[in-house]
């Protein structure tokens, strides 16, 4: 049964935990720290971005410290040929702004050609998957435009280890056995050991991926987007049949973007703007804001019945309107109380509703989310993917920088606002995001997992809110997810939890693999604290100052 946290003191533990965890279970504390705090998916990646700020370097320097050392940490889950998206609260201010650094189609895709090709979705592998990798100039804008230390500082703790190499961690070993098998050519060489995956303790190394750090180190974006390491990148992907040239590598550019919000109970949910898809995040709560949760058992069948419901109306939205920016004319509905409020009619709290038209899409687990706040109040949420694990399977030849398959995210349906072109962004699923409450920001937060971060934001956020869940406790719980597959139940739920979905209409089965992943810190106003969090289905940790 659900415990006795309600209303006002349930919003509260948004602000300032007050429940305590039971310390005869097995679990962790949350991290508490004054000066500053990290959390991400691997303790070396933590570990940096502590080292940075006591360095005297703010949020936007220790996120970059982490993210671009997480793509050596965790080869598999992102990297240079990948994509990012920022959300940044700047030191002394309430405002969020945002930062797309997502890459675009190279020029030459077209869907009818594919479609001619005999095509009826788009490549999940391949060179035809591959779109151009915008993160390495967002890291570059974020330095340039929020940082105090600089690109060279920043970078050291990713060349370093690099050049040393990273034990394999636990998580990273039992996800490289399976993922390896896509790699193909050069990424073969590249990211296994003698034609086998990497096993648990055994050091990566990549030295190249180090030299390409240095360069960038020394000349920023101009380093990776031009000369030798652009045309290793263009020569790799033409040779396996692509069409990417070395103008649209020179042209790629992150762009800085307003967020959206939506209310919550009393808090507000920030997401990054599409082409990413965080707008069914703030669709699936403001559907969920109809039913009263509080009076549900938190881990119970119920409650994952109407998330469920609310999920797959939020999906089927997201895959009808979400898309490039340009290309987006719907989302003041998506967002509009009115629509949430017809959804919501259409949930049936005794039954399953058929699948919608659009499936939700299958759950990922390839991605990495880190969020730093510093001692001045600066906060940075990030999230960083090459999107399927070892993305497109390929890797540059000379210097071995993944590329990720982001074009998967596009649809071939003729006149959808995803249809994939040249110089679009394809819809993503990577979203950071944030919480406030009366005006203050109060946590930045993410939860990885490709199509199931809107539905684990919601149940971030519900637990938090509605469930008054410690911190930590709020990311242990127990998730379960609808997909096109059936429904995915954590063992985490009492083993009655799948035979009641069952009852409801449900097709659940326990899930063969965790879902997701997630971290988050707490901004506690009122005492000048920071509560950090990191979810036990990774690697990482919390680690304050």
């Amino acid at each position: 049964m659900p415990g006795p946290c309600r209303s006002t003191r349930a919003a509260a533990a948004v602000i300032t935990e007050w429940a305590m965890r039971d310390f005869q279970q097995p679990g962790r504390s949350a991290v508490y720290a004054v000066n500053g705090l990290c959390a991400t998916s691997h303790p070396l990646a933590a570990r940096a971005a502590v080292d940075i700020l006591a360095a005297g370097g703010n949020a936007a320097d220790a996120a970059l410290a982490a993210a671009a050392l997480l793509g050596v940490c965790e080869p598999h889950m992102c990297g240079l040929g990948g994509d990012a998206f920022v959300l940044v609260k700047p030191a002394g201010e309430e405002r969020v702004v945002g930062l797309n650094g997502s890459g675009r189609a190279p020029a030459g895709l077209s869907a009818a050609a594919l479609r001619d090709a005999g095509h009826r979705a788009m490549p999940v592998g391949g060179a035809m998957a591959v779109t151009l990798p915008g993160a390495v100039d967002a890291f570059c804008r974020l330095s340039a435009d929020w940082g105090r230390l600089g690109l060279d500082r920043c970078l050291a703790p990713a060349i370093t280890h690099a050049e040393e190499g990273v034990p394999v961690a636990p998580r990273v070993a039992s996800d490289l056995e399976g993922a390896s098998a896509v790699l193909q050519g050069a990424a073969r060489r590249h990211y296994m050991a003698a034609g086998r995956p990497l096993g648990l303790g055994e050091r990566f190394r990549a030295p190249g991926l180090a030299e390409v750090l240095r360069r960038i180190a020394r000349r920023g974006r101009a380093a990776f987007y031009e000369g030798e390491v652009a045309e290793d990148m263009v020569a790799s992907l033409r040779a396996a049949g692509g069409c990417h040239t070395a103008d649209d590598f020179a042209g790629v550019a992150s762009e800085p973007t307003q967020p959206i919000a939506s209310r919550y109970r009393d808090v507000e949910l920030i997401e990054h703007p599409p082409n990413g898809q965080g707008a069914t995040a703030c669709l699936l709560l403001n559907i969920l804001g109809h039913m009263d949760l509080v009076a549900l058992d938190p881990r119970g069948a119920e409650r994952a019945h109407l998330e469920a419901e609310a999920a797959r109306l939020a999906y089927d939205a997201r895959d009808r309107f979400i898309a490039d920016p340009a290309h987006v004319t719907r989302l003041d509905h998506m967002l509009a109380p009115e629509t949430a409020a017809r959804l919501a009619a259409l949930i049936d709290p005794s039954r399953s509703l058929p699948d919608p038209a659009a499936a939700a899409g299958e759950v990922h687990r390839e991605t990495v989310y880190l969020c730093v706040v510093d001692r001045d109040g600066m906060a940075v949420s990030l999230i960083h993917s090459i999107y399927h694990a070892f993305g497109s399977g390929l890797a540059s030849d000379r210097f071995g920088i993944l590329f990720q398959n982001r074009g998967a995210g596009f649809t071939l349906a003729e006149g959808h606002p995803n249809e994939a072109a040249g110089g679009k962004r394809p819809m993503h699923t990577i979203i950071p995001a944030m919480l406030a409450r009366g005006g203050r920001v109060t946590m930045p937060f993410g939860v990885m997992g490709g199509a199931y971060q809107p539905c684990g934001h919601a149940r971030l956020v519900s637990n938090l809110v509605d469930y008054g869940m410690e911190l930590q406790e709020a990311l242990d719980a127990p998730r379960s997810f609808a997909g096109p597959g059936g429904m995915e139940v954590e063992r985490g739920y009492a083993a009655g939890v799948r035979e009641a979905l069952r009852r409801l209409g449900h097709r659940a089965e326990w899930a063969a693999r965790p879902l997701g992943g997630a971290q988050a810190i707490v901004i506690d106003h009122d005492r000048g604290v920071l509560i950090g969090a990191s979810d036990p289905r990774k690697d990482g940790i919390a680690l304050g100052l």
